[in-house]
């Protein structure tokens, strides 16, 4: 994945002072750098003296033609003092990214009466001229460089630039159509793209089957790759040697096809018709690829595969998501909750050493290819963007693992704050009994994405709208 690359334009004012400014410039660089998180950053270094924006039109040009140029996805607007608020919002207007707000604290006026700064008066005015040029952004609260509550706010901004990016250009191979009992999984094809821009890329069961045939057949060093991984992870004991070469070759060829059709998520037809062509089931191959940071929806669950995306960018693709139906209650904690799917959870997170590659427990023909376990507990992030009647939200929810009775498949059993509020929130929709977790918090990037997609609108449910804003600023 190409790392996100964010525009680093400080700014000042004519009126305070210079020096100040470039030393502000200076320090709040060299913190950023100190956060060690994997990110590009460019700079206005060399289209002016002092690499700041400052009081000038012709310079607001020069410097949004250069990160233009440079296809930044984002952009800091440091306020190093006052800072020129028509001169950002230019820039920013042109660049049409998600923008950063925020400035140092100043300090106590000199013995004098004078002041160097007055940056939080700036941060004033360049919120205002933003609304003016209808310019969306993030703020963080006026502070020191030091204070964790900008290290946490610059963090939560990248990370939810991160989901803009990857949002704004998703494409997703779709793999079948959706199972015909399987009503939940209706989308608009037209709309997401009309509002969105996301596209999918929709191929036949049967270019699939022969894209596996073709590989398992010629063989190759990906296919011998994938072969060991599966001999290396998982218990193989309860299939064969073809049914591991013929899972391997299904996860080579949809990752392929995911490659060369430029789609970043893969919804597929998982039953039953697959069984029929090849003998086995996808769900091994949806892990694996998970684990690649390719996730994989079953019953080809686009809005699923949408949300797999989003939530695995707000992490910065550093933690792989799980797909999951929300399946039943349990038996003992009121605010317990199975989340559980055939055998597609990635095998990174399985308790066992070696979990076992099994044959589907529940279909007749029980084909080879499930990757059954539980998962590690921990504290999660459960999600799930969905929509009808063409208004879309974002479902939101933190859990943490707990115990409970074995079932088959690939599961966890989780506690929540207040089951029945979920429960109401995912029966009365917009959402279905799908949802998509990570061993993470990014419930804030998420929430603070949303700003920057019109047309999706968050829907916290723990933490509340509220206390992920007074997180964000600082007041807990």
């Amino acid at each position: 994945m190409k790392k996100l690359k964010l525009g680093y334009a400080p700014t000042r004012r004519f009126t305070f002072s210079a020096e100040d400014a470039f030393r502000y410039k200076v320090q709040i660089r060299q913190k950023l750098d100190s956060f060690g998180m994997d990110i590009d950053i460019v700079d206005l270094e060399g289209l002016n003296p002092e690499g700041l924006l400052y009081d000038d039109r012709i310079g607001a040009e020069q410097i949004a033609e250069h990160l233009l140029k440079e296809k930044v996805d984002a952009v800091f607007f440091p306020h190093c003092n006052f800072g020129t608020e028509d001169t950002v919002a230019r820039v920013a207007k042109t660049l049409g990214k998600p923008v950063l707000l925020w400035g140092p604290r100043d300090e106590a006026p000199l013995e004098d009466g004078m002041r160097l700064r007055d940056t939080q008066c700036g941060l004033f005015a360049t919120g205002k001229v933003l609304r003016r040029f209808q310019v969306p952004f993030t703020y963080v609260t006026n502070s020191r460089v030091d204070d964790p509550v900008f290290e946490r706010g610059f963090k939560n901004f990248v990370a939810a630039a991160n989901v803009v990016r990857q949002f704004r250009s998703l494409r997703i191979l779709q793999i079948g159509p959706r199972p015909t009992s399987f009503w939940t999984m209706i989308c608009n094809e037209g709309e997401l793209l009309e509002r969105f821009g996301i596209e999918l890329h929709p191929i036949t069961l049967v270019d699939i089957t022969n894209a596996a045939k073709k590989i398992e057949k010629s063989g190759g060093a990906e296919l011998a790759e994938a072969i060991q991984y599966i001999r290396d992870k998982l218990d193989i004991s309860e299939v064969t040697e073809d049914d591991v070469k013929r899972v391997a070759a299904l996860k080579v060829a949809m990752k392929k096809l995911a490659v060369d059709s430029g789609s970043t998520a893969i919804a597929i037809q998982c039953w039953s018709a697959l069984q029929d062509a090849i003998g086995i089931m996808p769900c091994l191959a949806n892990a694996i690829l998970t684990d690649e940071q390719i996730p994989v929806t079953c019953e080809t669950d686009i809005h699923g595969a949408i949300t797999s995306v989003m939530v695995q960018a707000a992490a910065m693709n550093e933690a792989p998501t799980f797909f999951a139906d929300i399946t039943i209650r349990h038996p003992e904690n009121e605010n317990g909750e199975l989340l559980f799917h055939c055998g597609n959870f990635p095998v990174s997170l399985s308790v066992e050493n070696k979990p076992k590659m099994r044959r589907h427990f529940l279909f007749d023909d029980h084909a080879p290819g499930t990757h059954e376990g539980e998962i590690r507990g921990g504290s999660m992030t459960i999600a799930r963007f969905d929509g009808d009647n063409g208004e879309y939200q974002l479902f939101l929810g933190k859990a943490k693992g707990i115990q409970g009775p074995y079932t088959r498949g690939s599961y966890v059993w989780v506690e929540v704050n207040d089951w029945p509020l979920w429960e109401e929130k995912l029966v009365k929709g917009p959402y279905v009994h799908h949802s998509v977790g990570i061993h993470a918090n990014v419930i804030p990037a998420l929430y603070e994405a949303c700003q920057y997609i019109p047309g999706l609108t968050p829907d916290p449910v723990d933490p509340t709208e509220d206390q992920i804003r007074a997180w964000l600023r600082g007041s807990v």
